[in-house]
């Protein structure tokens, strides 16, 4: 007959909000051979049947420890989870224990919890513990509450008593603060029915606020007008002065005179507005250096004898070297056919007439200097460039 394997023991369930884990303890001395174990469990209120229908988690595991999780258990349920010990073929009796969530499974401490400060007060946002499938734990316990703890930085240690808050509501601003203080905070979730308590949270701190003093007030108001001088007006006016100038530079205010603007919007051939000159152009410009150099005209004057002696023979002819002159321009040729024809005639001239004639053409040869020295002055320009 074969010895009988002996029983685990120690069942105990390990929870938290609605994660289950069933562990054991086993003698490794009771046999040399290796020991497997399977779970089963069931509702409680179906232990009065006759036929019994377990449900097995844990089937034929070397570990001392199975996880019943993901069994669905429902959080109000009773339920009756039993082990089982197997070697060698030969098993060890059922080890049962009852179970229920509500009443035997621990509670979690909030899941998150965040400070904010208004004015000389602290609000506290709690958020609820949750399930192994992310829900809120206050589906299955509805009278879950908070219980808040929170003294001031500034006590002293040795005596210090914080303050107590108890709240379902999962926002909770704090009373009794002081402006300027630093805070600091724990909370605990609770369950009064089974007189369930979660273990606290860390210690969160805040400084509380209080009304902004005069200076800040307008240290602020000094910093948003810098802010918005460079963010607005310098962009602004810089973009004023560029429009300004390419206004200025294309569209200027001072617009030229009409016939000058003409002048340069003459583009017919024959303007003489500058222009380039194109590869393709048929005419050649040339340029060469043209001097003009005036005749010098010498002009030789006798002048007559003194009238109180009679003219010489030297002196007709010089006065006849005069008229031939004359005639020779064209003027007082009249005169000179009359001297002649007095001479040819044998009648002799008279000496008024004679110093008239030479008074006359004396003149008559000043003007014609005149004209040939503005002439000359017209003609002595230099250098002249022709073009062709």
């Amino acid at each position: 007959m074969l010895a009988e394997l002996p029983q685990p023991q120690n069942l105990t369930l390990l929870t938290l909000n609605t994660q289950y884990v069933l562990t054991w303890d086993w003698d490794q001395t009771a046999t040399g051979n290796a020991v497997t174990f399977t779970v089963e469990y069931m509702a409680k209120y179906k232990m009065m049947k006759k036929k019994k229908n377990w449900s097995r988690v844990c089937e034929r595991t070397t570990h001392t420890r199975c996880d019943l999780t993901d069994s669905d258990l429902h959080y109000l349920g009773m339920y009756v989870v039993r082990v089982q010990a197997s070697a060698d073929g030969v098993n060890s009796h059922w080890v049962y224990k009852d179970f229920c969530p509500d009443m035997d499974a621990s509670l979690g401490p909030p899941s998150r919890v965040e400070l904010a400060p208004v004015g000389n007060l602290l609000d506290v946002t709690i958020s609820d513990p949750l399930t192994s499938t992310q829900g809120s734990m206050k589906e299955h316990v509805l009278f879950l509450y908070y219980r808040i703890l929170y003294w001031s930085l500034s006590d002293d240690p040795q005596g210090l008593k914080p303050k107590v808050v108890d709240s379902s509501n999962n926002l909770v601003t704090l009373p009794e603060l002081e402006a300027w203080t630093w805070y600091c905070v724990m909370i605990q979730s609770r369950y009064d029915y089974y007189n369930k308590t979660s273990g606290y949270t860390e210690p969160q701190c805040m400084q509380t606020e209080g009304d902004t003093p005069y200076g800040q007030i307008f240290l602020y108001f000094l910093v948003s007008m810098v802010v918005c001088f460079l963010l607005v007006l310098l962009p602004s006016y810089t973009f004023f002065r560029f429009y300004r100038v390419l206004k200025n530079t294309f569209y200027p205010s001072i617009q030229l005179p009409a016939h000058i603007q003409e002048y340069l919007c003459d583009s017919s051939p024959g303007s003489d507005m500058p222009r380039l000159l194109t590869a393709d152009s048929e005419a050649e410009l040339c340029c060469d250096k043209l001097t003009i150099c005036p005749e010098v005209v010498l002009l030789e004057i006798h002048l007559p004898p003194p009238l109180t002696a009679p003219p010489s023979e030297l002196e007709q002819d010089s006065g006849r070297h005069i008229r031939q002159d004359s005639g020779d321009s064209g003027i007082y040729s009249t005169e000179g056919g009359s001297a002649q024809q007095g001479r040819s005639g044998g009648e002799p001239i008279r000496r008024d007439q004679e110093v008239d004639s030479w008074q006359t053409l004396e003149q008559v040869k000043m003007d014609e200097m005149w004209r040939e020295s503005a002439d000359e002055r017209d003609l002595d320009e230099g250098v002249v460039d022709v073009c062709v």
